[in-house]
């Protein structure tokens, strides 16, 4: 393979790349537990918390639904981290040999 035809398929590969990450990006990704829902968007910024089960929280319940928290909020990201494997895991191989 020359170098031309390198250099070429290598800018296409970066514009899929960059046009997938962005369909990503627009993407909602809802992380849920059992007391708490978290939605973030494919860049991995919070767009909503919502907690579930208001009507039962008292003080006592604080350390819980912090964890609750946690527990969304890694839901959410393992499925960001999922859709981007999807999306973007063709290409892992692909720019092997073009880095």
């Amino acid at each position: 393979m020359n170098m031309q035809n390198l250099m070429a398929q290598a800018q296409r590969i970066q514009r899929e790349i960059t046009t997938k990450k962005e369909e990503l990006e627009k993407m909602e990704f809802t992380g849920k537990s059992e007391w708490v829902e978290i939605t973030f968007n494919g860049a991995k910024m919070i767009k909503n918390v919502k907690i579930l089960k208001e009507d039962e929280i008292d003080n006592d319940d604080k350390e819980i639904l912090e964890d609750m928290i946690q527990i969304a909020t890694k839901d959410a990201f393992l499925q960001i981290n999922k859709a981007m494997e999807e999306k973007l895991g063709q290409y892992a191989g692909a720019l092997d040999g073009l880095m």
